[in-house]
């Protein structure tokens, strides 16, 4: 597709949906919220060469053959500064699984656990750490939670009703505290977290950074970014994205008030929606069917209403200066090397800014690169808790670790 196509291609949505025509915006819109979910407008498509039916019988056969995302844990809920419901479930360690044992002195009650919280990106679930979370297993405490209108959350209070509010990536940073209250309050902290959920992080550090500097003994980043984003080309040439970040606001804020017919559009264009998808999420050209299938059954579920109260907040976000409270903090930052979304050089500034970190960078990896190379991902996220005790050093994550094994 052209530079010229592509920017009349989002000039087109723009319009329609400015002009009320929903059903032309809604198709149109499908492609369009992808962007901010991971995927961007004007790409070229792959052809298709098989039938919309067989497409949608091989979609049900990979639903069923890859129970990516089917492991739970104890549900919990924390509340929201604004009152908003936010759901974790917690994995607790297995004393039979390998982990240290600690001594407990008479009459004094035992250490709390290192608990490591899971905080996911945009458009995403805390089943994206569906391959971590089988590696770390019973070898640690760990809690996984929903962003704020994101899986089995309750949609943002601030962002309902009248007087709604944007989303801003300090809420976010004040859901984690809320969640860390309710699932962790005390004990050391391992912070992870994914794009939006390294934001998040960010923002933590930002407003409670005393709670960093007590508690937190490890960070680990992976595929984020402290600022800048605005910049992000998403591998569009210049006429296209200079398009689609003038229009981009507007359309998405104006779908976003007619989420039912957008939604209706983004079934219609499911074909059009996978392949946004996969090449925004993955760099392999050989990623594992039934792993490309969940990450658009994550992204899919997100509401097209949901795509565009976060959006603004990712222009916006700038949090370069609260890295700082990790200085003294072991972290690792980690991100594919053909990220079109959180570019890896975004990981390379994170990195300049905490020198100590160790900075990783997957080969041919995208966005969605603990999906894409579980494995890389999970040896460094273990090797990382074993520094700082969180799990013992001889502790064996790597069978499951693979995209063979999506149990645990």
């Amino acid at each position: 597709m052209s530079e010229t196509s592509t920017g009349d291609a989002v000039a087109a949505a723009a319009a329609a949906a400015a002009t009320g025509n929903w059903r032309r915006a809604g198709i149109a819109g499908a492609a369009i919220g992808v962007i901010a979910a991971g995927a961007a407008a004007g790409v070229a498509l792959e052809r298709m060469t098989v039938g919309r039916g067989m497409r949608q019988k091989a979609r049900l056969a990979l639903d069923a053959s890859g129970p990516y995302g089917a492991l739970r844990g104890m549900p919990g809920k924390a509340l929201g500064d604004d009152g908003t419901e936010l759901y974790y479930e917690a994995d607790e360690v297995d004393p039979d699984a390998g982990a240290p044992r600690r001594r407990r002195l008479f009459g004094r009650k035992a250490p709390a656990p290192v608990t490591v919280v899971f905080s996911h990106g945009y458009c995403l679930s805390q089943d994206s750490w569906h391959f971590q979370r089988a590696a770390l297993r019973g070898l640690v405490r760990a809690v996984y939670w929903d962003q704020r209108s994101h899986g089995r959350s309750a949609r943002g209070a601030s962002q309902s009703g009248p007087e709604a509010v944007p989303v801003s990536i300090d809420q976010l940073g004040r859901d984690l505290k809320a969640v860390i209250d309710a699932a962790a309050p005390e004990g050391p902290l391992v912070l992870v977290g994914h794009s939006m959920g390294g934001m998040t992080i960010m923002a933590l550090a930002e407003q409670f950074p005393e709670l960093v500097r007590e508690r937190v003994v490890g960070v680990a980043m992976v595929g984020t970014s402290s600022g800048k984003l605005g910049e992000v080309n998403y591998g569009l040439p210049l006429a296209g994205v200079n398009a689609v970040r003038r229009v981009l606001p507007g359309v998405l804020k104006a779908l976003g008030s007619q989420a039912e017919l957008v939604e209706r559009g983004r079934r219609a264009t499911a074909d059009l929606f996978a392949g946004l998808i996969k090449r925004y999420s993955f760099s392999s050209k050989d990623v594992d069917p039934a792993v490309a299938r969940f990450a658009e059954r994550l992204i899919e579920s997100t509401p097209i209403d949901v795509v565009a109260e976060f959006y603004p907040a990712f222009v916006e976000h700038d949090k370069a200066e609260s890295l700082a409270v990790f200085l003294e903090v072991p972290a690792l930052v980690l991100a594919g090397d053909k990220d079109l979304v959180t570019p890896s050089s975004h990981s390379e500034a994170i990195a300049d800014l905490l020198p100590d970190s160790e900075l990783v960078i997957v080969p041919d990896g995208g966005h969605l690169v603990m999906l894409e190379h579980p494995e890389a991902v999970t040896d460094r996220l273990a090797d990382l808790l074993a520094r700082v005790g969180a799990v013992p050093a001889p502790a064996n994550v790597g069978p499951y670790g693979s995209t063979a094994q999506p149990g645990g």
